[in-house]
């Protein structure tokens, strides 16, 4: 099995400023983002991660590159992992999105959501779905199938390819909770995905370093404190 990190970007000047950015160019870490991104480099220290793949926009480069640097990868930019483009609601304030109909329709329905001169949350959930796992199976390929992966995205984004994952239908996509710079994990086999982690904020990742196949005619044994994911009708 590949694993998938997802990771939120940190917190930016719009978290604070209660906007919706959208794609808006030069929204950047707000200081705290910034402490955040650094923190990312022993959080995850134990994992060796094969490759970095990021959203194009400021954010997201920010909060990859302090993790990069350090294990001397090039983040792969990938547009299809970019924030949903929200269109006319880009830069508006979410007190006077709040008041718009098409904001019920967002929470209770997002299937059904496209925004006004932007995209639908539908259509949104289908190119980051094949993105990750277009960079899955290409890091499988040129790493092997234990490799690592991390990509960083956005809230939206990151809950979308949550939903997929879990076979939890994109109107449910609400609620999961996403929080700026939190990591959460799926586990790609071939014949379907595990969800391992969700808005995980916490140092603990030892657990998902992969643990070395036994020799030829070895047993691999098995221990009742591992986390065997999906139950015992999980092959």
């Amino acid at each position: 099995m590949t694993t998938l990190i997802l990771l939120r970007h940190g917190r930016s000047t719009a978290n604070t400023a209660g906007v919706l950015a959208g794609r808006t160019p030069g929204v950047e870490l707000d200081d705290r983002g910034r402490e955040q991104a650094a923190a990312v480099v022993d959080r995850l220290a134990a994992l060796p991660i094969a490759s970095v793949v990021t959203s194009p926009l400021e954010r997201c480069r920010q909060t990859v590159a302090p993790l990069a640097a350090a294990r001397g990868l090039e983040p792969v930019v990938e547009d299809d992992l970019a924030e949903v483009d929200y269109g006319a609601w880009t830069g508006r304030k979410i007190t006077d999105l709040l008041k718009e109909d098409l904001w019920k329709v967002v929470q209770a329905h997002p299937s059904a959501a496209t925004f006004p001169d932007g995209e639908s949350l539908a259509g949104m959930q289908a190119r980051s779905v094949a993105a990750v796992r277009r960079h899955v199976a290409r890091v499988r390929a040129e790493h092997g199938e234990d490799a690592i992966v991390l990509a960083c995205s956005h809230g939206d984004v990151i809950k979308a390819v949550l939903a997929d994952a879990l076979a939890s239908h994109l109107d449910n996509f609400q609620r999961i909770v996403v929080d700026t710079c939190s990591v959460s994990v799926v586990t790609y086999t071939e014949l379907r995905p595990f969800v391992a982690r969700m808005n995980e904020q916490s140092g603990d990742v030892a657990s998902l370093v992969p643990k070395p196949k036994p020799a030829e005619g070895e047993e691999q044994p098995v221990n009742a404190s591992d986390a065997v994911v999906g139950g015992s009708t999980n092959a």
